[in-house]
């Protein structure tokens, strides 16, 4: 009787133990795949960053051109454009094409104040339409980059939870980056548009 009652305690224990891994490997599990899928999330919303990112840089020798057709000796300028849009293609981190599309988003606005000097420019309508696509474009970006904010802060906050930082440190993953303005392109969101009349 005693071997019995040994026995069915020894079980119980076994069993107890069993139970435990089970559940720990099930959590396990269910953590890794809740992390796959925001990583491939975060991917995801920075694809369609990227979209509109490529549209804007489709968008911008059309404009240089249209430019230089009314301004051709602000030649800087226009050059400035350029080697912004150049060096925005060739960002390779979300933190280099944070950086790259500041420097890019103050030289078009450059762009856009010499045209101001050149009222031939201004109501040249391929002109005008460029620059309705551009400023489309841009909202689009903006929207985009919220969105991916929104993924990126999700699944950064995940991967800080318990126990979720410990399966994500075990399989690699990595906190991924804000896609950030910088400061004085950010205060000048913050603040309201002033109409005139």
């Amino acid at each position: 009787m005693a071997a019995v009652s040994g026995l069915m305690i020894g079980l119980l224990c076994v069993g107890g133990v069993l139970v435990v891994v089970v559940i720990a490997v099930v959590m396990g599990v269910t953590i890794y795949n809740g992390l796959v899928n925001e990583s491939i999330e975060t991917k995801n919303a920075w694809s369609q960053i990227d979209v509109q990112l490529k549209r804007r840089y489709d968008l911008i020798p059309n404009l240089v051109e249209t430019v230089k057709g009314y301004a051709g000796h602000e030649k800087e300028t226009l050059e400035r454009v350029i080697q912004a849009r150049n060096m925005a293609m060739g960002a390779k981190s979300v933190a280099e094409q944070g950086q790259a599309e500041n420097f890019l988003s103050g030289a078009l606005k450059s762009l856009f104040a010499v045209s101001e000097a050149y009222p031939d420019l201004k109501a040249n309508q391929n002109f005008l339409g460029l620059q309705e696509e551009l400023t489309s474009t841009e909202n689009r970006i903006g929207f985009a980059r919220q969105h991916y904010n929104d993924v990126v802060g999700e699944y950064n906050a995940t991967l800080m939870r318990f126990p979720a930082n410990i399966v994500g440190g075990m399989f690699g993953f990595k906190p991924a980056d804000f896609f950030q303005l910088d400061a004085a392109e950010a205060e000048a969101v913050k603040k309201a548009p002033q109409v005139k009349f």
